[in-house]
Order: structure tokens, then sequence, then C-alpha cells
């Protein structure tokens, strides 16, 4: 309730951007994956494990294309996975709940038990309703981003769907489905920042990403590499990406560098801030679940195929559309891999 009262009493600022205030206060390699597979669309409901590949072969196939490793979709409903969620009655699905048009809570919305709601709830509604006849049979739970792979790994849910980049190291711990939505890296800065994108403009400038996101790695990474100033400031790092929001509206920072899609929802909520040059990465968001549940990955991975032909474009045209604009990259299904 005093959460409540906090969130309604901050409408006036910004409606959603405020928000984020109320929530601020309260791999390596495909080795250890099934094999790689060749696939069609998907669309007979079966998927085989496909032809073995080398191990050279296989980890630079997980360097440069991670999202294609996943196992061919089935529309079975048999294995150790399913039967066990079909038991107990219910999908336990770990989302975001502050990620605007993603998966948060309205906060114009004065009922007193708000739905979550967004791109990524739509579809874990869905998976909900293939494997269990019913899409409302789905319990959600709000999980930082750095808490995750771990949610994942010690059982508290059957998966995760929170705008989660496919990784080789992500690889080494979780299992993905294929990819249902492609975005990149970007800047976020003040309107009026000198800072142009993810360039030279970021030299002495304090950034803000995710941790245990890659965006940091990549920040990381480049620069050791020499490729980001050396004088960037990258130390701060918070559980819950929407955070970074709060700290560059409070100015302790002057960029937040997020995926694309993320930013742009985030702009939508702040008129004082907005995106900064082009996205420098290409990432792949996929379902992610225990490495040791094959059955529901192949499952989900026929529900992606039949949500790419009904269902996808409505939900991006519903929730998306606004902030990304009907002619980004990311405005269609990723095709199937």
């Amino acid at each position: 309730m005093a959460a409540r009262r906090l969130r309604a009493s901050l409408k006036g600022w910004g409606g959603v951007g405020a928000m984020a205030i109320a929530c601020a206060l309260t791999a390596v390699f495909a080795l250890l994956l099934p094999l790689a597979h060749a696939r069609g669309d998907g669309s007979t409901g079966v998927g085989g494990q496909g032809v073995a590949q080398g191990t050279q072969a296989r980890a630079e196939k997980c360097v440069d294309h991670p999202e294609d490793l996943s196992p061919a979709p089935s529309g079975s409903e048999s294995g150790k996975t399913i039967t066990a969620i079909k038991d107990r009655g219910y999908l336990s699905v770990g989302v975001d709940q502050n990620s605007y048009r993603w998966g948060y809570r309205d906060p114009n919305n004065t009922d007193e038990d708000v739905e979550l709601e967004g791109f990524d709830i739509d579809l874990a509604h869905r998976i909900a309703g293939e494997i269990l006849g019913d899409p409302a049979k789905v319990r959600f739970r709000a999980i930082p981003t750095n808490q995750r792979i771990e949610a994942i790994q010690k059982g508290r849910v059957d998966m995760v769907v929170r705008t989660m980049t496919i990784t080789c190291k992500r690889l080494d711990e979780v299992t993905f489905s294929d990819p249902y939505f492609v975005t990149g890296q970007q800047v976020l800065a003040p309107k009026t920042s000198k800072i142009t994108g993810y360039d030279k403009s970021l030299a002495d400038k304090k950034i803000c990403t995710a941790t245990g996101s890659t965006a940091y790695d990549k920040l990381d990474a480049d620069r050791k590499a020499g490729e980001l100033a050396g004088s960037a400031d990258i130390s701060t790092t918070v559980p819950n990406q929407l955070d970074c929001l709060v700290r560059l509206q409070l100015g302790e920072v002057d960029a937040v560098v997020t995926d694309g899609a993320l930013a742009a929802s985030q702009a939508a909520q702040d008129p004082t801030v907005e995106l900064k040059g082009t996205t420098f990465t290409t990432e792949y968001y996929g379902v992610a679940m225990n490495k040791d549940a094959e059955d529901l990955v192949r499952r989900v991975n026929q529900v992606l195929v039949d949500y790419r032909k009904s269902g996808w474009q409505t939900s991006y045209d519903k929730w998306l559309s606004a902030t990304l604009k009907s002619d980004s990259p990311s405005s269609k299904p990723p095709a199937a891999h």
C-alpha cells in the first residue's frame, strides 16, 4: 500500500517516469548444449537432434551466432519438465515489473490489483496457453536483472522472459529458446548533453549499466581493447536496469548504455532524455530455461514458430511501435534459426 501511495503521489512527474523513482526506492561454448541443428520453419511441430558438428565448428558458431544453438522445435507434450508443470497446474515465469512496455504495472491505473502487462508478458501468457490450455495459468515472479540466471538454476522459476540477450557466456549456465526479438546496445543521455553516441564523446563521462548485463560486458571489453575512451567511468552498475534511468535523472551519471529497445521505452518515460547515435551491436532476446529442460525448450520453440505467424506483430504494434517505430529493425520477428 505504501508503494502504491508513493506511486500515486508521483503521478505528476512524468507518469511512468515517476514509477522509475518509486521502483528504485522500493561460457562458455556450445559444447554443453544439445548439438546444433538444421531446421525448417518448424511448422510440422517436430524436430530432431540435427547433424553433429565438430568441436571447433560449434565453438565458432557460438562466438558468431549463439542465437542459432537452441534445440529444434517440437509440439510434444511429453517430457519430465512439461509433465511437472502440468501436474502443478501453472507456469512459473521470471519477469521484469519495471520495464515500460515490456513488463510493468501501469502507474496511472488506480485499481487495487493492477496486472503486469507488456511485450514480454504477452509472450509468457502465450506460452502458458499453449502448454496448459489457458493463458491465465501463469505465475509471475519479479526478478532483478542480476538474478535471472540464479532464479533458473535454483528452480525458483520455470523460465525467464525478461529482455534477456542470448550469449555464449550465458549458454554455459542456462539454455535459451530461439530468439524472439532483435535489438542492439545504444546510448541514452539527456537531450542537452553533448554526448553524440557510442564514440569519443563518452570520454570522461560516467556511464551506468546493469550488473551482469551485456552492456557492461561490451563496455568493459571495449575499454580494455582501447575502443572506448579509457577515461570513461563504467563503475556504476545497478541490480535493475531501470535504476540507471533514475541515476540519470538525479544527475549521478552522464549516460546509460542498454539495449536500444529498452532505451527507447525509457526515453518515452522521460521527455528530457533521448537516444544518442545508433545501435552498435546486434543482440537477440531468448526465453531462458534450465539446461536439463530440453523438452520445455523444444516446446517453447514450437510456440515461437506459431507466435511469429500469429500474435507477435499484434503485441509489437500494441506495446513497442510507439517507441521503436514501425520501420525499426526490431519491428519484425527474427526469422526461425
